[in-house]
């Protein structure tokens, strides 16, 4: 992540696009790393992509990393999605589309994603439909060398059908759950930029 990202052209607009994407997923995935934090710390409260509709989401997700220390955010992260058990949210796709985990959305997930030729890590604990996987794959797919898969049409298929569907009930539940600071601001982030995303790809049709 860059503290801030110029849009000055459309390349210029892709790369940010995907910088966004590897910053959702880095936050989302585990308890942000002490050089993270200070990075998002000293980014300037402007949109990090064109369009001012995310810079009040954006000021308020650096404003709350400036508020709360690394242990604090740490912490949270724990609280809602830690734990033995069920956690305090889910972060999974299939769980807000169809209720359970490894249920048919996952196996529709993993079935577009050997199309891709993408295929999961063994090393990693979670599920292809966490939303941190989920946005590697939009971030390949915007930042990826093979133009006969890193294109427009790949992303909206992908968008459309894997993050689109669910996505804001997770930002939902990050926003109404009372011990969310930090999460429930990027919440409020991840569904803005998400509806930019959706917009943009409504465009192609």
């Amino acid at each position: 992540m860059t503290p801030h990202i110029p849009v000055t052209s459309a390349l210029d607009e892709e790369t940010a696009r995907a910088e966004i994407y590897g910053l959702l997923a880095a936050l989302y995935y585990a308890p942000p790393a002490p050089e993270l934090l200070a990075q998002l710390r000293v980014s300037v409260t402007e949109a990090p992509a064109a369009g001012a509709f995310l810079e009040e989401p954006w000021r308020g997700l650096v404003a709350t990393a400036r508020e709360l220390d690394d242990a604090i955010i740490a912490d949270e992260f724990d609280t809602l999605f830690g734990g033995v058990g069920k956690p305090e949210i889910y972060l999974f796709g299939s769980h807000y589309l169809s209720g359970f985990l490894n249920e048919k959305p996952l196996v529709a997930l993993r079935s577009d994603l050997a199309d891709l030729g993408l295929t999961r890590n063994e090393q990693m604990p979670e599920t292809e439909d966490h939303i941190a996987y989920l946005c590697e794959v939009m971030r390949f797919l915007i930042a990826g060398e093979d133009v006969a898969v890193s294109n427009l049409t790949r992303q909206q298929a992908f968008f459309a059908k894997h993050l689109q569907p669910w996505v804001n009930d997770m930002c939902d539940a990050l926003a109404a759950h009372p011990r969310s600071r930090f999460y429930a601001a990027l919440a409020g982030f991840t569904r803005a930029f998400m509806s930019v995303e959706a917009q943009g790809f409504d465009m192609l049709d």
